[in-house]
């Protein structure tokens, strides 16, 4: 047989093994592609014209295939059974608003269970149709850059969600409280809304997550009802808009927040005093406290906030279940260093502390001073006192894939 021929029988031999695997293996290998190629593999047979008509997960993205909304018509007209499943990446310049609209009128009547709509950063918000409170099978939803409206009067909330996520959303402060008071199966809340008009209270018994960044100005209202968050997570603003509607800012609050296992604190300035005890109002708070990661911004060797990093300060104060530690910034300062050393004395269980220091540098010069500063830092924090016998520290340079272990 000639090579040609070879070549052909082989393409065709893997053409029918595709063709003939079972139909759930051949879904699960068309939900891992973009939409448009899921589309095109109606050409390639008769068998596969409408294989894609019936996937329960889709994914588009209007961003990187242009205005192609041909795409979304083809979904409208063809499309047939359930959708659990719908991912959507777009600018809503690019495309009429009421496709979009009719998109999410068509997904409330196929039982989508999980919705992810996101616009770019900075875009203007797509304002959400009415159809969107239609939505009753929600488990799980992700929206960015969208604009939620007062709902209809009959919508009771999406008693199924499990998990939401917020970012960018143009939201009242009273409708965002309602709407989570009325998802009663919420585990995982992200909210990362820079404008909210009041204080809101989360209200979400079974809540065992939550990241947010935003401006809230009562700490011990905002933290009041979280029973059972594991997970916390506080990005940059969160705690300086904290510290600024404290006034005098607590040493702890006036409960303990018991479920708490894991503490994400990110952008913290430690040269801004308030910001930095706010920062440990939460730490002495948390008794339970195992796993810590914080990342510091840079500042001054002289920060007025050394004082509130002493480890005299803390007599009394334990971190007695803390196990692991990791320290991201600018460390290789007073401030940090002092971070450092509160840490140690003050977690008799800890395993492992890692430090990620920061690079900065525009030269080889530069570079040499960072290195020597981190040099430095390391054979301080090497003969600081630690109430673990078993902690190691470690620091690690990402442009370095070794880690030192000391």
């Amino acid at each position: 047989m000639p090579p040609k021929d070879k070549k052909h029988s082989c393409l065709s031999v893997s053409l029918d093994i595709v063709s003939n695997l079972p139909g759930d293996i051949i879904d699960a290998i068309l939900v891992r592609l973009p939409l448009r190629d899921v589309v095109r593999t109606s050409i390639l047979s008769k068998k596969w014209r409408y294989k894609w008509c019936k996937l329960p997960e889709l994914a588009l993205d209007l961003i990187t295939m242009e205005s192609r909304t041909d795409i979304v018509d083809h979904l409208l007209t063809l499309h047939s059974g359930p959708i659990t499943k719908f991912t959507l990446y777009f600018i809503p310049y690019m495309i009429p608003g009421s496709t979009i609209d009719n998109l999410i009128y068509f997904l409330s009547r196929n039982g989508i269970q999980h919705l992810v709509l996101r616009l770019p950063w900075g875009s203007e918000p797509y304002k959400l149709p009415s159809s969107f409170f239609t939505c009753l099978q929600l488990r799980h939803l992700a929206l960015q850059m969208c604009s939620i409206e007062l709902p209809p009067p009959a919508f009771k909330g999406f008693d199924k969600l499990i998990s939401l996520e917020l970012s960018g959303v143009t939201i009242f402060s009273k409708l965002l409280e309602c709407l989570i008071c009325n998802c009663s199966l919420l585990e995982q809340l992200v909210l990362e809304i820079s404008e909210i008009s009041s204080v809101i209270e989360i209200k979400a018994p079974m809540l065992k997550s939550f990241d947010f960044r935003g401006r809230q100005w009562d700490i011990a209202k905002f933290f009041g009802s979280f029973s059972v968050v594991k997970h916390l997570q506080l990005k940059i603003g969160s705690l300086k808009s904290f510290a600024a509607g404290a006034g005098v800012v607590p040493k702890r609050l006036p409960f303990d927040l018991t479920s708490v296992k894991f503490l994400y604190l990110s952008g913290i300035y430690l040269d801004e005093v308030d910001v930095v005890l706010c920062a440990l109002c939460l730490i002495r708070s948390i008794p339970d406290l195992q796993y810590m990661e914080i990342e510091v911004f840079d500042c001054g060797e002289d920060s007025p906030a050394l004082e509130c990093l002493e480890v005299e300060g803390f007599s009394g104060v334990t971190f007695s279940r803390l196990r692991e530690v990791n320290l991201q910034g600018d460390l290789a300062i007073e401030p940090g260093i002092q971070l450092i050393k509160l840490l140690l004395a003050k977690s008799p269980v800890l395993v492992r502390m890692l430090i990620k220091p920061s690079i900065h540098y525009d030269n080889r010069s530069q570079l040499d001073e960072f290195l020597y500063r981190t040099d430095e830092m390391v054979n301080v924090v090497r003969e600081f006192r630690r109430a673990s016998p078993i902690a190691v520290f470690d620091y690690d340079i990402e442009y370095d894939p070794d880690c030192y272990m000391y």
